[in-house]
């Protein structure tokens, strides 16, 4: 069973002595429990895994039980040590400081608990952690399986990763493309708003965050103004509260407002955003007939070509301290801005032979003074090589 980089991070900390939670935290199906499942038949400590994904309301006590049960693991004459994992955890309301709680005596009594916690909802772990575990934890981020992995542990073509995106669970579906699509649309799509977002975030209009994230697909690698979103979407709501709805999709792994570069974090805040799916199997299910008449509409083509350029540099850059942007003047565009610390890499992405010139890399060049000026297809850096190394190797 192919192993992602992931695996030999999490059991190289939980071989080490219990200092820190350590976090898995990423998308819906991106496989956080297998990588887990397969850490834990290669280590040799008692384990003792729960999820709060079940029928039954879980509450604080549930994580207590859960702790009395490992805990007892700790006392076998052979180990001193033992393994909690808690699946889901996001679900349990008020998680984070029943954690703390228990963590902190553990601390205090010398009893050698590991714990390893997994969520599927990034923007509600992350609130907990920064509001209760503050210098407990460290976080292993699990994202989108880039094109690398899907073609070694399941040997998709390039352009299969285009279309069908990096699903796992979704890879031996893509023949029968109505059953890839119905696992697409009811198993994480739908999954992903009604449970990570509509039931534990408060939103009021959930069928405008439900057709912001349709324009997200169809809009995948454009920008776009609020304003100009709540036209598209028939509705009288302000600007403020689809700025709030992007962020809990972003929050959620599905969709990204990617904000300009400008230098100045003031006015990228003010900025209209660049909608980015991040997942491309999303925005294919959603708006494409089939696999075959995408490959034939060479300019949809091309909208594919670059939201999958995005989606890798935004799910490579998690955890690593790098911002992704796009630049926009007037007439002149830049696709991607990478930024880590002072360093600038301007991306642009060529699916055609049709365009002969890059005005835009030009300008923003001779005014930002990048690093690096990379073209990414045709007469440039092919788009398999770009695809197959993260975001910081282009800095």
């Amino acid at each position: 069973m192919y192993k992602r980089e992931s695996f030999g991070i999490l059991i190289s900390r939980i071989k080490e002595p219990r200092k820190f939670i350590q976090v898995l935290s990423g998308p819906r199906q991106t496989g956080k429990t297998t990588l887990v499942q397969q850490v834990i038949a290669q280590i040799d400590l008692p384990v003792h895994y729960a999820s709060a994904d079940d029928p039954a309301l879980q509450d604080k006590i549930w994580i207590e039980q859960q702790w009395e049960v490992a805990k007892l693991k700790t006392q076998n004459e052979n180990y001193k040590e033992a393994v909690l994992v808690l699946d889901e955890i996001q679900k349990i309301s008020g998680w984070s400081d029943i954690i703390k709680k228990l963590w902190d005596a553990d601390s205090r009594d010398n009893i050698q608990l590991k714990l390893v916690l997994l969520g599927s909802a990034p923007l509600l772990i992350q609130r907990g952690l920064t509001e209760s575990l503050a210098g407990r934890f460290e976080l292993i981020p699990i994202t989108h399986w880039s094109y690398s992995e899907m073609k070694k542990a399941f040997n998709y073509s390039l352009d299969q990763y285009i279309y069908f995106g990096g699903y796992p669970g979704a890879s031996e579906l893509i023949h029968d493309e109505e059953r890839w699509r119905q696992y697409i649309l009811n198993s994480l799509i739908e999954t992903t708003i009604s449970r990570d977002i509509l039931l534990m975030s408060r939103v009021d209009k959930p069928a405008l965050l439900r057709r912001l994230f349709q324009l997200g697909c169809e809009y995948s690698g454009q920008i776009l103004s609020f304003t100009k979103m709540l036209g598209q979407l028939h509705d009288a709501g302000n600007t403020t509260t689809l700025a709030h709805y992007l962020e809990l999709l972003s929050g959620s792994g599905v969709l990204y407002g990617i904000q300009k570069y400008a230098g100045e974090s003031v006015r990228r805040r003010a900025s209209s955003p660049k909608l980015q799916i991040l997942n491309s199997g999303l925005m294919n299910a959603m708006i494409y007939s089939n696999y075959k008449a995408a490959l034939q509409d060479r300019n949809s083509w091309g909208r594919l070509v670059e939201s999958a350029v995005g989606a890798h540099l935004i799910n490579t850059s998690v955890g690593k301290a790098i911002n992704v942007y796009y630049w926009r003047e007037r007439n002149a565009e830049v696709d991607f801005v990478l930024k880590r610390g002072k360093t600038l890499s301007a991306i642009e992405v060529r699916s055609s032979k049709k365009r002969t010139s890059l005005p835009g890399m030009k300008i923003f060049a001779k005014k930002w003074n990048p690093k690096r000026k990379i073209l990414v297809g045709s007469d440039g850096i092919p788009l398999e090589e770009f695809l197959s190394k993260p975001a910081e190797f282009w800095l």
